[in-house]
Formats: C-alpha cells, structure tokens, sequence
C-alpha cells in the first residue's frame, strides 16, 4: 500500500532512517509499488527498491544512517 506520509511507513522504516532519508523511502516505494503492486510480490518488490534508492544517498556507519557526501564518495560524519 502506498504511503502518504512518513509516519505512516513501517514502524523498523521510521525508527532507523532520518528525515529525510525516509523521504527518499517513501516516494520510491511509491513509485515502485504503482509500477509492480498488482503482481504477488509487488509489495516486497516495492520495499528492496525504496532501500536501494535510500542506499544511493545514505550508508549504515556502525548502527546509524548517515548521508553520503554524493553518490559515490565517501560517508558524511557530523
């Protein structure tokens, strides 16, 4: 089911991505899931799309997401 708002995104989604990287979550899970939802496993399609958007702008250092400094160079550190 698409998201309207973050809040509304997975509890495990909320709890370990900032702000604005569950922007990034939800717009391409909702994305995703208009392109596959109606197949069996859209849902789930929908959900390793919108991790892998999330992974192109931010990396896991230690237990924290942290934003990249651009897509390919290294992690910011505040």
């Amino acid at each position: 089911m698409p998201y309207t708002t973050n809040f509304d995104l997975p509890p495990a989604v909320r709890r370990v991505l900032p702000e604005h990287a569950q922007d990034i979550y939800r717009e391409a899970f909702n994305h995703a899931f208009a392109t596959y939802g109606a197949s069996p496993s859209g849902e789930e399609r929908a959900h390793r799309i919108a991790w892998s958007a999330v992974k192109r702008s931010y990396a896991k250092v230690g237990g924290a997401w942290v934003a990249r400094d651009n897509d390919d160079g290294p992690v910011t550190r505040d």
